[in-house]
């Protein structure tokens, strides 16, 4: 059974930093590859950032490039994304996911964590 598991959200100001961290089980982590995505109130869900399964390969969303590093640790199955420079409209509810093909797409990624909030205040 695939489980995806994310932690580290939490209330933030704005310019702070944070890290979270998505945990995966059930599968090849190493072989896959993975993004972060995150839904703020009353919008869709939106693509942050994904890594390669390899990890030389690297793409951001607008918004978060400059801030936003995605990384990962095969030995640990985890996937991470360092957030600096937090702003308000960062606030949302974070997911990783996986891929087995190298995309943005949100409909290619075929498992979840069940999210973690961000909240940004000023």
């Amino acid at each position: 059974q695939v489980q995806l598991v994310e932690s580290g959200g939490g209330l933030v100001q704005a310019g702070d930093s944070l890290r979270l961290s998505c945990v995966a089980s059930g599968l090849t982590f190493s072989r896959s590859d993975w993004g972060w995505f995150r839904q703020a109130p009353g919008k869709e869900r939106e693509f942050v950032a994904a890594i390669s399964s390899g990890g030389h390969m690297r793409t951001y969303s607008e918004s978060v490039e400059g801030r936003f590093t995605i990384s990962k640790d095969n030995a640990k199955n985890t996937l991470y994304p360092q957030m600096t420079s937090l702003k308000l409209e960062d606030t949302a509810v974070y997911y990783c996911a996986r891929s087995s093909v190298w995309t943005v797409r949100e409909g290619a990624y075929d498992y979840w964590g069940q999210g973690t909030q961000v909240t940004v205040s000023s």
